[in-house]
């Protein structure tokens, strides 16, 4: 991606982000320098802290993400993609996940290049490859996946799955885009409107009405969207949706408040 972004006339500049887990970061951050210098491209070192524990990954992703800004391209390949769909599959996602990255936001703009292509471009005009050893550890679910998954499944098909994987992802973002339209139009305030709209929409509607309020955090598993429906059914009168806040149902209305401070914010405050 580096390569390609400076033969656009860009002016670029690689990030290495440093998380502090394992040894070896200063040789492969002079890697990536030495990659940047012969390309002219500027070069950056970035530090963060993501201490052992669980949900690893996830945290040294968000770290990172954090710590490149929200104006950074990035490297994901159709490989990448293909891994995502199968990940978020196994966790119960619905067709959200099944989109896996989105392949519009203009930040991922090799989305639809194999990782294999990547190396051969690398290769062809000298940049030095460097492989993070922690894309082998089985500790991380998206290793499995990589390692033992993938390979079963183009033994079993017969065929690389990875383009399979890519338009079902693409067929599940425009399906996904198309419903979410339709739910924008719902009042989710307003029960029996929820109620009338349907086991397709009516999740959608409150999902991104639950989103909608950065209060939250991560957007509403479906057990919790399945609560709130419970509301709007009249099947209970009210639910927590997490972080201190709750949907009441008041005169045929929905009203999303806040009864205590989130835990972290009360912890703060003792």
């Amino acid at each position: 991606m580096l390569a390609l972004a400076v033969t656009t006339g860009l002016h670029v500049t690689a990030v290495y982000v440093n998380h502090g887990l394992r040894g070896g970061e200063e040789r492969e951050a002079e890697a990536v320098r030495n990659n940047a210098e012969q390309l002219g491209a500027g070069f950056e070192v970035r530090q963060v802290r993501v201490g052992e524990g669980p949900n690893l990954e996830e945290r040294a992703r968000l770290a990172r993400h954090a710590a490149l800004g929200p104006a950074a391209l990035l490297g994901h390949t159709a490989d990448d993609q293909a891994e995502t769909v199968l990940l978020n599959m196994i966790r119960g996602s619905g067709l959200h996940g099944l989109a896996g990255m989105r392949t519009d936001d203009g930040r991922r703009p090799i989305l639809a290049i194999r990782r294999a292509e990547t190396r051969a471009l690398c290769s062809a005009i000298g940049l030095e490859l460097t492989e993070d050893p922690s894309n082998h550890d089985p500790r991380f679910t998206r290793n499995r996946v990589r390692h033992r998954l993938m390979p079963l499944l183009d033994e079993i098909a017969e065929r690389d799955v990875v383009p399979l994987l890519c338009r079902l992802a693409d067929i599940a973002r425009q399906a996904g885009d198309h419903l979410d339209l339709e739910a924008a139009l719902i009042d989710v305030s307003n029960a029996q409107a929820l109620r009338e709209a349907g086991p397709v929409l009516a999740p959608l509607a409150v999902r991104r009405w639950l989103a909608d309020h950065g209060e939250l955090g991560h957007p509403p598993d479906r057990a919790t969207i399945d609560r709130v429906l419970a509301v709007a059914r009249l099947d209970a009168v009210a639910t927590d949706v997490g972080r201190g806040w709750q949907v009441r149902r008041s005169g045929g209305h929905l009203q999303l408040r806040q009864i205590h401070p989130p835990p972290d914010e009360r912890s703060e405050s003792t």
